[in-house]
């Protein structure tokens, strides 16, 4: 019996920290977007992870990389008779 003088204060200082961390967890947004993160996964590059400077030094190197280079254009010397 006097084990739950312990028990019930102990589980009310347990049922205030739950409390608290739901309070906390929607108030810092962590109940936003529930569908994205299950969407995500079916996608190869995921941009929206990405921060935006990142997310910019990923479309120059793609750019980057779509240009021919100059070795990769035939030289107007080689080419004539």
């Amino acid at each position: 019996m006097t084990i739950l003088y312990l028990l019930i204060p102990l589980s009310l200082i347990l049922l205030g920290l739950a409390v608290w961390a739901f309070f906390w967890a929607v108030k810092n947004d962590q109940f936003d977007d529930l569908e994205g993160p299950a969407h995500r996964i079916l996608f190869d590059e995921d941009e929206n992870d990405l921060s935006p400077e990142q997310r910019r030094q990923h479309q120059q190197a793609k750019q980057k990389s779509s240009e021919p280079s100059a070795a990769d254009t035939p030289d107007d010397q080689e080419s004539r008779p």
